[in-house]
């Protein structure tokens, strides 16, 4: 069994990783660290999870515990974890915020469709962002073939946080849509590292809770059956 403890258990992204990990067959939790809700059931936070776990949240961790360590606090809050906690020997770390995705102090950036063979043997893995694998994933197959594309990309409520904000609570988010960081978005960095295209992305907010949808456009000198080919090849 492979030995797992997640730090920031509290988030969205942390229930849909537990929800996972409990239906692993090689899987046992040790535990889901949250400071917030130390000794709370955990289905009293992500109450999705009724009657498939008893598991509690807890206010301490032992790193030397567990075989992996998955990172879901929030952006900037991985580095900071490192600062205050040592690293043990053959600990392997996913982390799902956006503080390595630079692929900095040894981390792999982990989107397999772009480089599963350094995901096979890395023991720091920095997670893709959201935004981020939808529009790669449309770009990957055309590399080397054009270096430009403009993205419109719309996201779920989720995707914001657990957090409710002046523009993620449902009486806002509900039967509304808007643009926001038009151009600017945090993860065209990736998008860029990794692809060496320039893209032109509007990011939305969506009226729904969750996914993504991207609507990817670039220019190309072949036929249609010819691009058609070039995804089919890759994936």
């Amino acid at each position: 069994m492979v030995k797992v403890g997640i730090i920031g258990g509290a988030g969205y992204t942390a229930g849909e990783l537990i929800r996972l990990l409990i239906n692993h067959p090689k899987v046992e939790i040790v535990f889901v660290h949250s400071t917030s809700n130390a000794g709370n059931h955990i289905c009293d936070v992500h109450d999705g999870l009724w009657g498939e776990t008893d598991l509690h949240f807890s206010a301490d961790y032992d790193l030397n515990a567990v075989d992996v360590l998955f990172l879901c606090s929030a952006h900037g809050m991985s580095r900071k974890f490192w600062e205050e906690n040592a690293m043990p020997k053959g600990l392997k770390v996913i982390d799902l915020a956006q503080d390595y995705r630079d692929e900095s102090d040894g981390y792999v950036y982990g989107l397999p469709e772009l480089q599963r063979e350094k995901i096979y043997g890395c023991t720091k893995l920095a997670n893709p962002g959201c935004f981020a694998t939808a529009i790669q994933l449309a770009l990957l197959p055309m590399m080397g073939r054009t270096t430009e594309a403009s993205v419109t990309a719309i996201t779920g409520s989720t995707g914001a946080g657990q957090k409710p904000t002046a523009t993620t609570h449902f009486s806002w988010r509900n039967d509304n849509m808007s643009v926001y960081k038009a151009f600017t978005h945090q993860h065209l960095l990736e998008i860029g590292r990794n692809t060496g295209m320039k893209v032109e992305f509007i990011p939305m907010r969506g009226d729904f809770s969750r996914g993504i949808i991207a609507a990817v456009t670039m220019p190309f000198d072949g036929t249609a059956e010819e691009a058609y080919e070039l995804y089919r090849q890759y994936y």
